[in-house]
């Protein structure tokens, strides 16, 4: 058996025990996934890994990271798979109809950042970075640190092939892009981007860690700014990070 193949035979019988590992305490989960603001459908979209919309919103994961769509991985022999790919189809099995979410924060692309319930109170959170098909997103939270740990003990799922953490996959995926397009020179002493996105009106400042990401498009209605006053007073807010 290819290791790719060991590892989608391998993952696929995870599923159910990822959802057991994930539900240590599942009356308490259960509890969780029905306070008042839990946002509740039978209608789901697995969008990737990390990303559902349920009803009409789209919810990002707490506490999670796993790879990009578009990533490929290496197996042990060093043979290239779709681990992006295998990643949503892995929440595809673990999510069920009749989701509820407890939303924790909104993203900077509007997303409702939340922990997502089964119907049986599973974390199914937890439930993918128990079955080894996302990272524990240390630098938002710790809730699945040891979740990760021991998929990395049982060499689980991505833990049983090399693979680019997806925060670096993007980073490198920025630099590559960065790196192809012109360099844009600001009007002197108005150096702050007015940039129009999904998000809305945002403004970069110099030294950001979008700013040098960003391109202005003048004929769309962006624009540069000399002040962060000017860029408020004319409707736009300052970009996180």
């Amino acid at each position: 058996m290819g290791e790719r193949t060991a590892i989608e035979a391998q993952t696929g019988g995870q599923a159910a025990k990822a959802r057991q590992f994930a539900s240590n305490a599942p009356q308490k989960a259960a509890q969780k996934s029905s306070q008042p603001g839990s946002i509740y459908s039978k209608n789901f979209r697995v969008v990737d890994g990390d990303t559902l919309v349920l009803g009409e919103v789209r919810i990002r994961l707490f506490g999670i990271d796993a790879p990009e769509l578009s990533q490929r991985c290496s197996d042990m022999q060093g043979t290239s798979w779709d681990c992006g790919t295998w990643s949503k189809a892995v929440l595809d099995r673990l999510a069920h109809p009749g989701l509820s979410c407890a939303p924790k924060d909104t993203d900077r692309y509007g997303r409702t950042v939340a922990v997502c319930y089964d119907p049986k109170g599973v974390d199914v959170n937890a439930a993918m970075v128990a079955a080894g098909a996302a990272y524990a997103y240390v630098k938002y939270a710790k809730d699945y640190i040891e979740t990760e740990q021991d998929a990395r003990a049982g060499g689980i799922g991505l833990w049983r092939a090399a693979v680019i953490p997806p925060a670096q996959y993007r980073a490198d995926k920025r630099a590559t892009q960065l790196a192809s397009k012109p360099v844009q020179s600001p009007p002197e002493g108005c150096a702050i981007k007015g940039n129009i996105s999904k998000s809305g009106k945002l403004y970069h400042l110099p030294g950001g860690r979008w700013y040098e990401g960003t391109r202005i498009s003048l004929s769309s209605g962006e624009r540069w700014f000399c002040s962060e006053d000017d860029a408020q007073a004319a409707g736009w807010r300052r970009a996180q990070g």
